[in-house]
């Protein structure tokens, strides 16, 4: 059976359909949540949470050909609602995580990205992280492509110069 039947079924409340689809996308659901909250007990907390939220409301799922967006757009809301309780810092959490042997190139890359405004970051973990194509990011975004396309442009120019400030213009 393919997604956007189970999609159909599970809007009509059929709990085996709705189990697939989250045992589908489980894997993108887990990465994006790693992405935004740099923590694999968070992450594993929010899937659990996303699975939830999104039993309940599932019947309000307007098209069923988009329900892996869907389930990415409550996983990015979550993970920011997380984000701003915690005020976390995404540096320090990383120091943390990976003490002196940390990747300094991955330090500074998202040391920039931590620069940009949640509008941006998201893009950048749903275009680069995520690997979502532009069309899926404007069903997301609920923007057109172009304005996606061009919001992207405008982020890498911010990252290529943030970087270049700090001499790592190989970077992005």
């Amino acid at each position: 059976m393919n997604e956007v039947d189970l999609a159909k079924r599970a809007i009509k409340r059929d709990e085996q359909a709705f189990l697939e689809i989250i045992h589908l996308y489980k894997e993108p659901l887990y990465r994006t949540a790693i992405a935004f909250l740099k923590n694999e007990h968070d992450s594993v907390e929010a899937l659990q949470e996303v699975t939830v939220r999104a039993y309940k409301k599932i019947h309000t799922m307007k098209e069923p050909r988009y329900v892996k967006t869907w389930l990415i757009r409550i996983m990015m809301n979550y993970c920011q609602d997380q984000l701003r309780k915690k005020k976390q810092n995404v540096q320090s959490d990383k120091l943390d995580e990976f003490g002196s042997e940390m990747d300094y190139t991955y330090l500074e890359i998202e040391e920039a990205i931590a620069t940009l405004s949640e509008v941006e970051q998201r893009l950048i973990h749903l275009m680069y992280f995520q690997d979502i194509k532009i069309k899926d990011i404007a069903v997301i975004e609920s923007i057109p492509e172009g304005t996606v396309k061009s919001r992207l442009h405008k982020t890498l120019r911010t990252l290529r110069s943030f970087l270049s400030e700090k001499g790592d213009v190989d970077h992005v």
